[in-house]
C-alpha cells in the first residue's frame, strides 16, 4: 500500500482503532490500521500516527506497547486513550490506577488552546471517556493541554516534536469538537487530501467478484431482515447478479411482529425474486430450552442459522459445494467478537461463532460488509437505490428478540459488594431526593475497551416518609425527568462503583425489593411477550417526529424479575425495559431521554398489558459503559 500523504493507526485491540480510519478518511485523508508492533522503519514514509485505545493495563505484565524509535521518526504522533498512557510511559512518564474510573461523558478543561486545540475557543468541552489507569506524571519536554475535574493530565503534548497525547476519544460522535480535533492533527501532519468516501462502493464491488471468481462458487446468503444483511443481500444481487445468489430468511421465532411480512413486501417492491423463508421457530425454541447463559444463546443461534441453511439447501436441491456463505456482518460485529488482534471481546456476535470462523478460514464465507460502520451500510443502501425508510429504520440484531429476553440464571452470581456499594449509592441519591436498588440480574457492558457483566442499579422518586425504602413512583417520576441531571446521575454511578454498569429508572410500580423469577427462559409465550411490549414502544416513538429522527435504536427488554411491593400479586410478573439511545455508528451511543407526554403516553400503554408487568424500566446509560443490547 502507498504510505506517501498517509496517516497510521496502530491498533492496541481498542473498539475504536477502526473508527479512528473512519474518521480521518471523512476529513479527506487516507488511513489504514498497522499493528501495534510495527517496526518504526516500517512507518518512516507516513505523514502522520496515531496510537489507537486498548483493553489492558499499560502496566500490565506484558502489556503491549509500540516501538519507541517511531518517536523519533520527526512525524506527528496523536496517542488516544491508550495510546495516550503508551505515549506517556515510554518517553518517560508515569500511569497509576485511577482513584475514579472515567466512563462516558466528561467535562474536559482546555488549558492551552494549541497543537491540536489550535482555533477551539470553548474553554471546556463534553468528551467520551473509558479508561480506569491515568497519567499521573508527564515527560520531560511535554506540557498540559487540557484536564478534567479528577484528571489533571488528560490531554498533554510536545509541541516542539508534535506528538500528543488526549485520555478522551475525538474519535467518537458524541466527544464535542473531536472532528476538529483531529482535523488539526491532520493538519499538523500536512497529509494532502486524496481520500475520497464514494470509493467504497467500487472498491467492496470489485471485492465481491474477486473472491467469487476465485472460488468459482455462488453466494447462499442469510437475511435476518436488519438493515445489514438486507443492504449486503442487494449489494450482492447488484454485483452477482440474482441468477448468483439465494436468499435465505430465517424465521428464527425471534422477530419483531410481522417483521418476515414486512421485509419481504419491501423486496418484493424491488422485484427480488431470490428470497425464501424458513419457517425455523420450532427448531430454535428446542434448541434454547432451558439455556439461560447469554453468549451460550449466542452461540447456539449462531450454530442453527448454519444447520438450517444446510437443510434449506437440500431442500431447494441446491449443491452445497457450490456456495459460498453470505452474511451481512459489519465491523462493530466482528471488533466486539474480539476478532482482532488485542482485542477483548464484548459479546459473540451470532455470525461469529467457531462453525463460522472455521468457514471463513477456509475462505468459504463472503462478508462485504465486513469494514464498515452502521451510518456506511445507510449511505451503502440509498447508493444501492434501496428505500429511505428501510435502510434508515432502527437496527435489529440478528439474534432477534432473543438476546432482548433475559434469562434465569442457573447459577446465579452472588452480588460482590452489593451491601457496600447499595449503602453508598443510596446516600449519593438521597441528596437528589431519590432512592436506589441494586438488581440482582447482570447485563454485558464494555468500560475501558474490555468486556464487563455487572449489575444495573435502579432508581426511583424518594419516598416522602423517611423511614420508608419503598416508594411509589407512579406519578412522581416526571419531576425527575430531566436530561441533563439523569446523565450526569447515570455516569456518576457507573464511573463510581464498581459493581454497577448499568442505571435504569423504575417509572412504575412500588419498589421494597426485587427478586428472580424462576426458570424464565426462552419460551413461545415470552416471545409473545415482548413482540407486544416492543410493537407498543415502536410505535409510540415512530408516533413523534422528533423522537423518530433523535432515537437510532430502542431495544425492548423482558427482565426476569418480579418488584416486590405492598400491592403485589401472589403472582410474580416480568419486567419491562426501555432501552432509546442515539447513535450514528454504534460503536459509542447516548442515552435519549425520551419527552415527557410521549413517555406518560408509553408507559400507560405497557402497564395495560396482560398480564400486566411488575415494572416498567428506562435505561439511562450510555455506551460506554453499557453496550446498547443488554446481551
Amino acid at each position: 500500500m502507498q504510505q506517501h500523504d498517509t496517516i497510521a493507526i496502530l491498533d492496541f485491540g481498542g473498539q475504536y482503532a477502526h473508527l479512528i480510519t473512519n474518521r480521518i478518511r471523512r476529513l479527506g485523508v487516507h488511513a489504514v490500521i498497522e499493528d501495534h508492533d510495527v517496526t518504526a522503519d516500517q512507518l518512516q514514509h507516513y505523514k502522520g500516527i496515531i496510537l489507537s485505545g486498548g483493553p489492558q493495563s499499560v502496566n500490565a505484565e506484558g502489556a503491549v506497547l509500540a516501538d519507541p524509535d517511531l518517536f523519533e521518526l520527526g512525524i506527528p504522533v496523536l496517542g488516544i486513550c491508550y495510546g495516550h498512557q503508551v505515549t506517556n510511559k515510554i518517553l518517560g512518564g508515569k500511569i497509576s490506577p485511577g482513584h475514579t474510573k472515567e466512563y462516558g461523558k466528561t467535562k474536559l478543561h482546555i488549558d492551552s488552546p494549541k497543537g491540536i486545540f489550535k482555533n477551539i475557543s470553548a474553554e471546556s468541552l463534553n468528551v467520551w471517556m473509558s479508561h480506569w489507569d491515568e497519567v499521573t506524571e508527564i515527560p520531560v519536554g511535554f506540557q498540559v493541554l487540557a484536564h478534567t475535574d479528577i484528571n489533571d493530565f488528560a490531554a498533554v503534548g510536545n509541541l516542539e516534536k508534535n506528538i500528543f497525547g488526549i485520555q478522551f476519544h475525538p474519535e467518537v460522535t458524541h466527544t464535542q469538537m473531536g472532528m476538529e480535533i483531529l482535523k488539526n492533527f491532520v493538519e499538523i501532519t500536512e497529509a494532502e487530501k486524496t481520500w475520497d468516501t464514494s470509493h467504497y462502493l467500487p472498491s467492496i464491488s470489485e471485492a465481491v467478484q474477486q473472491q467469487v471468481q476465485e472460488t468459482g462458487r455462488k453466494v447462499f446468503m442469510l437475511v435476518s431482515g436488519g438493515v445489514d444483511s438486507v443492504v449486503a443481500f442487494t449489494l450482492l444481487n447488484k454485483v452477482l447478479g440474482q441468477e448468483n445468489v439465494v436468499g435465505l430468511l430465517v424465521d428464527t421465532g425471534f422477530m419483531r411482529q410481522g417483521e418476515v411480512e414486512e421485509v419481504m413486501t419491501a423486496l418484493k417492491a424491488l422485484d427480488v425474486s431470490n428470497l425464501h423463508v424458513a419457517d425455523a421457530k420450532q427448531e430454535f425454541y428446542k434448541a434454547l430450552e432451558g439455556v439461560s447463559d447469554p453468549e451460550e444463546k449466542r452461540g447456539i443461534i449462531g450454530k442453527k442459522f448454519i444447520d438450517v441453511q444446510k437443510r434449506m439447501v437440500k431442500e431447494l436441491n441446491l449443491n452445497a459445494d457450490d456456495f459460498l456463505l453470505g452474511q451481512g456482518t459489519i465491523y462493530p460485529d466482528t471488533i466486539e467478537s474480539g476478532s482482532t488482534k488485542n482485542a477483548d471481546k464484548i459479546k459473540t456476535h451470532h455470525n461469529r461463532v467457531p462453525e463460522i470462523d472455521s468457514l471463513i478460514e477456509q475462505g468459504l464465507v463472503i462478508e462485504p460488509l465486513q469494514e464498515l460502520y452502521k451510518d456506511e451500510v445507510r449511505q451503502l443502501g440509498e447508493a444501492l437505490g434501496l428505500p429511505h425508510h428501510l435502510v434508515w429504520r432502527h437496527p435489529f440484531p440478528g439474534p432477534g428478540l432473543a438476546i432482548r429476553m433475559l434469562c434465569t440464571p442457573h447459577e446465579p452470581k452472588p452480588l460482590q459488594k452489593i451491601d457496600e456499594e447499595q449503602s453508598a449509592a443510596r446516600e449519593y441519591l438521597s441528596g437528589l431526593g431519590l432512592n436506589g436498588l441494586i438488581l440482582p440480574i447482570q447485563s454485558v457492558g464494555v468500560q475501558g475497551d474490555a468486556r464487563t457483566y455487572r449489575h444495573p442499579i435502579t432508581i426511583w422518586p424518594a419516598s416522602s416518609s423517611s423511614e420508608s425504602e419503598g416508594a411509589t413512583t407512579e406519578g412522581n417520576w416526571q419531576d425527575h425527568w430531566n436530561a441533563e441531571k439523569l446523565h450526569d446521575i447515570s455516569t456518576t454511578l457507573t464511573n463510581r462503583f464498581e459493581s454497577i454498569n448499568r442505571v435504569v429508572f423504575c417509572l412504575s410500580g412500588t419498589i421494597d425489593s426485587a427478586e428472580l423469577i424462576p426458570d424464565c427462559y426462552l419460551t413461545a409465550e415470552r416471545v409473545h411477550k415482548i413482540q407486544a411490549a416492543d410493537k407498543i414502544v415502536m410505535d409510540s416513538i415512530m408516533s413523534f417526529d422528533d423522537q423518530e429522527k433523535s432515537i437510532w435504536q430502542c431495544p425492548t427488554v423482558l427482565l426476569p424479575l418480579s418488584i416486590n411491593s405492598k400491592d403485589s400479586s401472589n403472582d410474580p410478573q416480568e419486567g419491562i425495559l426501555i432501552r432509546p439511545v442515539s447513535s450514528i455508528d454504534a460503536m459509542t451511543a447516548d442515552a435519549n431521554i425520551i419527552n415527557t407526554e410521549a413517555l406518560t403516553d408509553m408507559v400507560k400503554k405497557l402497564t395495560a398489558l396482560e398480564p400486566k408487568p411488575s415494572a416498567i424500566f428506562y435505561d439511562l446509560t450510555n455506551k460506554p459503559p453499557g453496550t446498547i443490547e443488554w446481551e
